[in-house]
């Protein structure tokens, strides 16, 4: 039976995906604040959510969506080619490193919702072990590529536990022409403990903003900041 998840704007079948449609990959492509890129990157696209997300957001932007797991991939060129903006999507079954080598051009936004789980047991089920797990080395790189792929004014953004995002920011003291410029903490509760962390990378070397993003009010009641950002894209709002 399909798994089929609605937006007011296209539906997503996840139904191959290892990784369904989370508050994750939602929060990150709404809230991400980057002025009129035309050209995107989303690394690690799973079922696509991100870049249709982007899609709707810059209507004059092309994006690529990377996917080294063959089934999500195959879902993901689905679910484009389904999507009001399917002439905008490409969709590459590859992983981020074979797929930049042979990208000589550069982007204005580069975004990645990663495999979140470091020095971690694995998953018994390998496809899930695909989708959840990766390695330093895959951060050391998307860090390196950025630099080199992103333009003048580009950004890179990450969504992490905050844990990992630990580990990012010691990474960066090997880009140094990279600098985060902004930190998203998100909490569940205004009184709980951030459990996510959004960065936002680039070129302009400065001292970092942090900001605080709140999704529940209390149980089941989403906050008014939270409804607002997704009231273009959840059907529920």
């Amino acid at each position: 039976m399909a798994s089929l998840f609605h937006f007011k704007q296209f539906c997503i079948d996840q139904t191959d995906c290892a990784m369904k449609v989370n508050t994750d990959g939602v929060l990150l492509a709404a809230i991400l604040d980057s002025v009129a890129p035309t050209k995107i990157l989303d690394i690690g696209t799973g079922t696509g959510l991100i870049s249709l997300m982007l899609a709707q957001r810059f209507p004059l932007a092309l994006i690529d969506a990377v996917e080294i797991d063959e089934n999500a991939a195959r879902t993901a060129k689905k679910n484009f080619s389904e999507s009001p903006f399917f002439n905008r999507l490409s969709l590459f079954h590859s992983s981020m490193e074979g797929y930049l080598l042979n990208y000589d051009g550069q982007y204005d936004l580069i975004v990645s919702n990663p495999p979140f789980f470091i020095n971690s047991l694995r998953s018994e089920d390998p496809v899930k072990g695909i989708a959840r797990h990766t390695d330093y080395s895959f951060f050391e790189n998307l860090l390196k590529e950025s630099a080199k792929k992103l333009s003048s004014n580009g950004l890179l953004y990450i969504i992490l536990p905050i844990e990992t995002s630990k580990m990012i920011e010691k990474l960066m003291a090997s880009v140094p022409e990279l600098a985060i410029i902004d930190e998203i903490l998100i909490h569940s509760y205004a009184e709980s403990k951030p459990h996510r962390k959004i960065l936002q990378i680039g070129f302009n070397i400065s001292e970092p903003t942090v900001k605080n993003f709140v999704i529940y009010e209390k149980a089941g009641i989403y906050t008014s900041d939270y409804q607002i950002l997704l009231k273009d894209f959840l059907t529920i709002f």
